[in-house]
């Protein structure tokens, strides 16, 4: 649970949010006292509105979704909170006319007693007003939830999206709209799910909502409310998808079976966003829902991943599936002027077939033939012990440079040289690896380095091996230490056009610069691997004059070496033997 905020006045807060739509979205108005988002541009002599809302908190729903194609305006509450029937009544005022307007709301007692009041005092003006409540969430189930009925959560954005549309088009009457999107609501189930609960700026911390690192909830709402059941330990994504999944489709669970899958004919998936999931996460989260939902033989039609109705910062995200006829297709797809709302992709049989997936010889099969036959420069064997003693040493640090790099850098440079690592160390114990005692081993390698590889240390590694393998191609008899020694050091002038970096820089050029020059000067491999150690340990207080550990705070040299460095060392000891 994050607990630090840039602004803690959460009135401030709300009220500073929806002035910045003004900003964003040119076609808005903003009625500062009552917090409503309205578009200027509409007409209520010719149009049907469109007016939803609820507590603040859920952006971009629902003040971000006002915008040609979707909501004519929106009423916003403070957080977690519903908008009054006077604010309520204001964005009718606003948006209103002849043609009548459709209140979409969720299912929650506040939004339902305000806005049904405030459609109600409209119909006594002569606005004819109707209200369309939803209510999408299956995890509660049909037997707790009793009287009171399914909660509103993300599906509601698809309703919005399909009465927009349908709103748009001037031909459309207030009872067309309606039906629109009660077939939405109708067919609608969601589910989501979260790693922690959200802490409202400026409010003190609940502290029965704080969640150990090894739970997670299902089944949760959008009000910070707690989960239907908490899962401990958290299970793998395969295994709550599924799980989410279930609840969603299975038509056997007679307390949650709200809509029949099996006589769709199209289907649309929303993964959402509740806040806090990183759009990396959220894409990984998303292929794991398509993948199982196609394995059921439910391939949607169209795909919304992203933001959509958030809970403040939750760490988490919901699944939601719409039952979809072609009109409510059409209407999907229609465009939106709305700033807040991501639109869709259209889903087809041969999505899969756009992810091409090349073996590493597929892509160098031809990289290597020149006519010619090439000298054996290698002994396969000695070749693949050493190098893989050198990864499984590699392998082994991971955890401590990984510790130096979070003390000085981003973190992720004993992932770096792990992923790598692992690489190499498949490809030189592979059964299906025929190691050659040619050149072509090392231009293989290094091709391994650069496809496993990444950042700066990935293109610092892959420069030197690229120009190790060119500096051995002239060699016509098996490397011995002094030949290594000669090839090394081209290949450190190689790497020396590319980068500035210098010993004394505190990179990983202070141990591979130590290890080739006393590896060419003779001195064997094991006291060039001594050098390459010592080389390392000796950036420990030294300051960064290169990448990213320059903008780190300074005091963090003086307790743990360059983490590159040590992974150097790490790797010419293995090859060493140590």
């Amino acid at each position: 649970m994050s607990t630090k905020h840039f602004v803690t006045n959460i009135d401030k807060l709300v009220i500073d949010a929806l002035e910045a739509l003004t900003l964003t979205n040119p076609d808005v108005l903003y009625y500062k006292n009552d917090k409503v988002i309205a578009k200027k541009s509409h007409d209520p002599q010719t149009h049907v509105a469109i007016i939803s809302g609820g507590g603040a908190g859920h952006e971009p729903a629902h003040a971000a979704f006002v915008g040609e194609g979707m909501l004519t305006a929106a009423a916003s509450g403070w957080i977690f909170a519903s908008p009054s029937v006077a604010q309520i009544e204001r964005a009718i005022v606003a948006v209103a006319g002849p043609k009548g307007v459709l209140l979409i709301i969720k299912n929650y007692t506040g939004d339902i007693f305000h806005f049904s009041l405030a459609a109600e005092k409209a119909r006594s003006r002569g606005i004819p007003a109707e209200v369309v409540v939803v209510g999408d969430d299956v995890a509660v189930g049909k037997t707790k939830s009793g009287k009171v009925g399914r909660r509103g959560l993300a599906g509601t954005v698809l309703v919005h999206k399909v009465a927009g549309a349908a709103a748009a088009r001037a031909e459309s009457t207030l009872k067309e709209v309606v039906a629109a999107a009660k077939e939405v609501a109708d067919n609608l189930v969601t589910v989501g799910v979260s790693l922690n609960h959200v802490h409202i700026p400026g409010r003190k911390i609940e502290e029965e909502n704080i969640m150990a690192e090894d739970e997670a909830e299902l089944g949760l709402g959008i009000h910070n409310e707690k989960g239907c059941v908490r899962l401990q330990p958290i299970p793998s994504l395969p295994d709550l998808v599924k799980t989410m999944l279930d609840q969603l489709t299975d038509k056997t669970d007679a307390d949650r079976a709200y809509v029949d899958f099996a006589t769709a004919e199209s289907v649309v998936l929303m993964v959402n966003n509740l806040g806090g999931l990183s759009p990396l996460e959220l894409g990984a989260i998303t292929n794991e829902v398509v993948g199982q939902l196609t394995s059921r033989g439910l391939r949607p039609k169209r795909l919304f991943s992203g933001t959509y109705m958030t809970s403040l910062d939750g760490p988490g995200f919901s699944v939601t599936l719409l039952k979809a006829s072609d009109i409510v297709l059409k209407y999907l797809d229609a465009p939106t002027k709305a700033v807040g709302f991501t639109p869709g992709s259209v889903v087809t049989a041969d999505s899969p077939s756009r992810v091409i997936v090349e073996s590493a010889a597929q892509k160098t099969e031809h990289s290597h033939t020149n006519g010619h036959a090439k000298p054996s420069i290698l002994d396969p064997a000695k070749f693949a012990s050493s190098v893989k003693l050198a990864c499984e040493k590699v392998i082994a640090a991971e955890p401590q440079i990984t510790q130096y790099d979070t003390v000085v850098g981003d973190g992720d440079c004993g992932y770096t040289l792990k992923r790598a690592a692992e690489a190499v160390l498949s490809f030189v114990t592979s059964s299906s690896t025929n190691i050659s005692p040619t050149v072509s081993t090392l231009q293989d390698l290094a091709e391994t380095v650069e496809n496993n590889m990444d950042g700066t240390s990935g293109a610092i590694f892959s420069i030197f091996l690229h120009a190790l393998a060119t500096s051995t191609a002239r060699f016509e008899t098996v490397l011995d230490e002094n030949s290594w020694g000669s090839a090394a050091t081209e290949a450190l002038k190689t790497l020396y056009a590319a980068t500035p970096a210098r010993p004394g820089d505190r990179t990983l050029i202070d141990a591979l610069a130590p290890f080739v020059e006393t590896l060419a000067a003779g001195e064997g491999v094991k006291n060039a691997a001594v050098a390459g150690r010592k080389g390392a340990e000796g950036t420990k207080g030294m300051n960064a004059s290169l990448g990213r550990a320059v903008y780190v705070d300074a005091r963090g040299y003086d307790r743990v070496p360059d983490p590159g460095a040590v992974g150097v060392a790490e790797l010419v000891e293995g090859l060493a033997g140590l």
